[in-house]
């Protein structure tokens, strides 16, 4: 995945959004030829990711700014970490901030809940993957937070694997029915994964073929059922509700997979900050 397709666009857009007519308070105090240094710093411990998304917000503003990264995504951050300097126009530099600022905390909290989770499922052999739960737009800023973090990706949008939910599952009118008309649709390349709530619904899974089978809002006992059940015919999932209180009990069952949509739907932004230093 790149997470620089569109991006420019996008972040285009979201400056346009914020900027309007004009940025009249940079406009009323800074002469346009003024130029500054800026620092980006943390403010908190945690993961760093986005630092070339802020590198473009600024350079959108203005090519001659000059960004240099002194951390890599996916660094350790603490409350004394310098980020990044940012040097030139003063104007362009104060009215990128918000937005670049706003992408780099919410991107490093992200990363900083991933690899919190990812360290728990670790020594069980457990893959922690994301989800669909994004805002809209930021799919694939999140989805790259997450892999700094040290998760991994699940389906990236609607068009590039099958997950049978439970309302595909009543319209179809049954676990065997919604994998038949799947079957009969997808091409050799394409996994079909199904939700199932039940042993019965496992069973079904597997007798229809299933490539993969998500275990949802299980229990860990029948969870653990499940997996023995499978026994290896495909790949197991769990998800729904599960935090950094009960992944542990969930990754202890053998499942594969687990997925956590609070990765980014709920996240906390990462406490980073901009100040500015020499003015010219």
């Amino acid at each position: 995945m790149d997470m620089l397709f569109g991006l420019d666009e996008k972040l285009t857009s979201w400056l346009e959004e914020d900027i309007g007519s004009g940025d009249i308070t940079t406009n009323a105090i800074v002469a346009p030829e003024m130029q500054t240094k800026a620092i980006i710093h943390a403010k908190a411990d945690g993961v760093l990711a986005g630092v070339e998304v802020a590198a473009r917000v600024f350079r959108l503003l203005d090519a001659n700014v000059r960004f240099t990264a002194k951390r890599a995504d996916g660094d350790a951050l603490d409350k004394t970490t310098v980020i990044a300097e940012v040097r030139g126009s003063a104007r362009a530099i104060l009215t990128g901030e918000r937005l670049a600022l706003n992408l780099l905390q919410h991107m490093s909290g992200v990363a900083t809940r991933t690899a919190k989770l990812a360290a728990i499922a670790a020594p069980y052999g457990a893959k922690l993957v994301d989800t669909r739960k994004t805002t809209p737009g930021l799919r694939l800023l999140d989805k790259y937070a997450v892999k700094v973090g040290g998760g991994a990706n699940h389906r990236l949008g609607l068009y590039d694997a099958m997950l049978i939910k439970d309302n595909h599952i009543k319209v179809a009118g049954g676990i065997r029915q919604a994998l038949e008309k799947a079957h009969a649709y997808a091409s050799h390349m394409t996994k079909i994964e199904i939700e199932v709530e039940s042993l019965e619904g496992v069973k079904e899974a597997l007798d229809g073929g299933a490539d993969v089978i998500m275990l949802d809002n299980m229990e860990p006992a029948k969870m653990a059922e499940a997996v023995k059940l499978i026994d290896h015919r495909a790949v197991v999932e769990a998800s729904g509700g599960i935090d950094e209180t009960t992944l542990a009990a969930a990754a202890k069952t053998g499942v594969d997979v687990i997925s956590v949509g609070a990765l980014t739907h709920s996240v906390k932004a990462l406490d980073i900050s901009m100040d500015i230093g020499e003015i010219k």
